[in-house]
């Protein structure tokens, strides 16, 4: 558990330093770590006050005011990201009692992402709160989900099947309306919606995610108790007292609230909520205390290295310096990932 978070923190640490140091405006890494590590905004109150409640910035430096003011923040947005996902991916986990289960699998993205399509393409009158109707989709999409799923109460693999289906009926809608989308800026800024990017995010996306990962954090440290007894099965859970509708309901809802606080900020990022629980699963076994700060420390480290290779990959590889978005580069990973699951292990799916 140990060597887990120290290994995540080195990697978060790592990929921050690099992407601190690169960018239009050229300093070298050990400027970039003074930059960070500036005591004059390190103990500055007010442009703490400035970073987290939206004030006017105070004088700084011109690479101080770079590194903190439009680097770092894409790293912090990347690490509250990974913790939501990760944290999302587990709770879902444990609610449908299998390991592949996901916020993309059962409909959550899917509905953020034609939300976000909506609102694009139709009621471009509200792209200002796009992070909101994207939360807001995503949350209606697992209530679809979940009144398709009841018939005298739910089960796992009702869950399972019914946001696969309320996600392949909102994916192809998502699909149809792209051909109603005359201006190719509107495309792009939907592509980059639906494939989730961290290109141009700030300050004002870190205050936006911060709240709500806190309180997402929170609620599923404390509910790991009754994570670990669903994972024993309905009628065990039933026996110990649980009742389990009503606490498969509340869990489901931590994971929309932590999966919509990452939607909100960068979009639909695949599969991080996928691989991390698996993989820390496969370190710290399956009590969900465990698992859960496991996931707080490997979500962030997978994040802040995609966005790494997401942000400088075409640069390393053909010399390019656009950006692809941080999906791409999550999906590029955990599809071989799965792959190699499948030839490794007999039987994949239930915990």
């Amino acid at each position: 558990m140990l060597s887990l978070c120290v290994a995540s923190v080195a990697v978060v640490a790592a990929g921050g330093l690099i992407q601190v140091s690169f960018g239009s405006y050229s300093m070298s890494a050990l400027q970039a770590w003074h930059a960070v590590f500036n005591p004059e905004v390190l103990f500055e109150p007010r442009a703490w006050e400035a970073f987290v409640f939206g004030a006017e910035l105070p004088e700084m430096n011109r690479r101080s005011l770079i590194v903190w003011n439009i680097r770092l923040p894409r790293v912090f947005v990347a690490v509250l990201v990974g913790m939501n996902l990760a944290v999302s991916g587990a709770i879902f986990q444990a609610v449908t009692r299998n390991e592949l289960a996901s916020p993309f699998i059962l409909g959550v993205s899917s509905g953020a992402g034609l939300a976000i399509l909506l609102t694009l393409v139709v009621f471009s009158g509200l792209s200002t709160v796009l992070p909101l109707v994207a939360a807001a989709g995503g949350a209606l999409a697992f209530l679809v989900v979940y009144a398709i799923a009841w018939k005298n109460g739910t089960s796992p693999v009702r869950l399972v099947l019914a946001g696969v289906i309320v996600g392949t009926v909102f994916q192809s809608l998502q699909t149809g309306l792209f051909f109603f989308a005359s201006d190719i800026g509107v495309v792009q800024s939907a592509i980059a919606w639906t494939t989730g990017s961290l290109t141009g995010t700030d300050w004002a996306q870190v205050r936006m995610a911060l709240p709500w990962t806190i309180l997402a954090t929170v609620l599923a440290l404390g509910s790991a108790r009754q994570l670990n007894v669903l994972l024993l099965g309905e009628s065990t859970a039933k026996s110990l007292g649980m009742s389990v509708e009503r606490v498969r309901f509340a869990l489901s809802g931590i994971a929309v609230l932590a999966a919509a606080a990452s939607i909100a900020v960068a979009g639909i990022v695949g599969f991080v909520g996928l691989i991390v629980p698996h993989l820390v699963r496969n370190v710290v076994g399956s009590e969900y205390r465990k698992l859960i700060v496991g996931c707080l420390f490997a979500g962030p480290a997978l994040m802040v290295a995609a966005d790494v290779g997401a942000r400088l990959g075409l640069e390393v590889l053909v010399g390019s310096s656009t950006q692809v978005p941080v999906g791409i580069v999550t999906g590029l990973v955990g599809g071989p990932y799965f792959l190699y699951l499948m030839q490794r292990q007999d039987a994949l799916g239930e915990i």
